[in-house]
């Protein structure tokens, strides 16, 4: 059990909330085909996932992303629009986020603007995964300004229903005030041998469950639910397990299915993302 630092009021899922799914990233649809086929099954209860072409959009529209991208969104306006709206073993509901790199704050504001309109102009995503995003105070006005101007962009755009969803991938608890910036932060991405010791900041008691995401490698098939709870616990909403860990030729543990997915979906159980 992790060592938690959050007041017991905090512990908002520990009665078993349902989780959801946020796809870091998978390799390009060539690559990983299964994976993207299987963000838009039935019953997949997803929250969002992301697309990567090249450290962003590419430089012009890829003909494979172009259809992964649209059986995403197909898969998500059946699950809000179908006609069984009591049906819950359905298609997924998640959105498709486009990445961008904020490199700790290192690019440029105009660089990050024109792939956001190239994603959207090319993929209909709908919303923004924010990698390597600042996580002092002092890159917390840069961030509010981009998180701004995108949010802009989804309100304009035909795509984003609800406008939009951004999500900071600082992959740590960063100053309290980046919560205001975005829609989710990832407050976790790492080793499963981090996680379970984790401890969670005081000042996420104060958001629900779907304010956060957690993203965890190697986590065995046999500490699933041990770390599914840990999730609930420390109040994440969205989650990413897998037992892959980076090795063994492995340069990204999330670009591909845990070998226990079909396990997981079944523990998390089917849904629609909000």
């Amino acid at each position: 059990m992790p060592h938690l630092t959050a007041p017991a009021d905090a512990r908002r899922t520990a009665g078993g909330e349902q989780l959801g799914f946020g796809a870091p990233g998978y390799a390009h649809p060539l690559l990983a085909p299964a994976e993207w086929a299987g963000l838009a099954r039935p019953g997949t209860p997803l929250h969002w996932a992301v697309l990567n072409i090249a450290d962003g959009p590419g430089s012009r529209p890829d003909p494979h992303c172009l259809e992964a991208a649209g059986r995403l969104h197909n898969a998500r306006e059946r699950a809000l629009h179908g006609g069984s709206p009591d049906d819950t073993v359905r298609a997924s509901g998640g959105r498709l986020l486009g990445h961008l790199d904020l490199a700790h704050g290192e690019r440029p504001f105009e660089e990050l603007i024109a792939d956001a309109r190239s994603f959207i102009d090319w993929y209909r995503i709908g919303g923004f995964y924010l990698a390597r995003c600042p996580t002092e105070r002092a890159g917390l006005p840069a961030v509010r300004r981009l998180t701004g101007t995108l949010h802009a962009l989804l309100a304009e755009s035909d795509s984003a229903d609800g406008g939009g969803r951004l999500v900071l991938g600082h992959g740590t608890q960063p100053y309290p005030g980046y919560a205001e910036a975005a829609d989710q932060l990832v407050t976790f991405q790492g080793p499963w041998t981090d996680y379970r010791w984790s401890q969670v900041a005081e000042w996420t008691a104060d958001y629900p469950p779907e304010r956060f995401a957690h993203f965890v490698h190697g986590v065995p098939r046999t500490h699933l639910e041990e770390a599914m709870r840990i999730a609930r616990w420390q109040g994440a909403g969205t989650i990413f397990f897998t037992d892959r860990d980076g090795r063994r030729g492995q340069s990204d543990p999330f670009a591909t299915l845990p070998r226990y997915w079909d396990e997981i979906v079944s523990r998390i159980g089917p849904g629609i993302s909000e």
